[in-house]
């Protein structure tokens, strides 16, 4: 199982919800306070809803490729420092309520990527398998330490898909 993820941070996630469902003719397989996924079968993809700031346009918030894995995050992590991108990892990091595995990419415009496994579900919107917060998914974290630069302590919030 491979599937593309599209992540948007919404201003109103009800009546986001309400229009994806339509769209895609499915119910969100996951609903969380200030957060939606949908399992879409056909086309294959993992949408996942995120709730922004009321005045604000919707806007991508990242993108992703989850996969079946642990070993696939692993080999998509060899193969991408093979061609010389910067990797940032992030391994049973619980985010969006699921525990994950995953390794983040910018693209040049900045646009994140990651590829991930959901390993299980959680309770909780984030955290390390520690307990210390995460930087979790989409963070400015994630993309600054792709770029080279030491990732802060404070993320902006979890958004990722699972």
């Amino acid at each position: 199982m491979s599937r593309v993820q599209l992540a948007l941070r919404v201003a109103d996630l009800e009546a986001s919800i309400a229009f994806y469902s339509k769209l895609f003719g499915v119910e969100p397989a996951k609903l969380r306070p200030g957060y939606a996924n949908f399992a879409v079968t056909e086309p294959p993809l993992k949408l996942v809803l995120i709730e922004g700031e009321a005045d604000q346009d919707t806007r991508l918030d990242h993108l992703g490729v989850e996969v079946a894995s642990t070993e696939q995050v692993t080999a998509a992590t060899d193969r991408l420092q093979g061609t010389g991108l910067a990797t940032f990892e992030e391994n049973d990091t619980s985010c969006c309520y699921a525990l994950q595995d995953k390794v983040w990419v910018t693209g040049p415009g900045k646009e994140p990527w990651e590829v991930y496994v959901v390993k299980a579900d959680a309770d909780t919107l984030g955290k390390s398998a520690d307990g210390t917060p995460a930087t979790c998914c989409g963070s400015d974290e994630a993309s600054d330490a792709v770029q080279g630069i030491t990732p802060i302590a404070v993320g902006r919030g979890c958004s990722c898909g699972s």
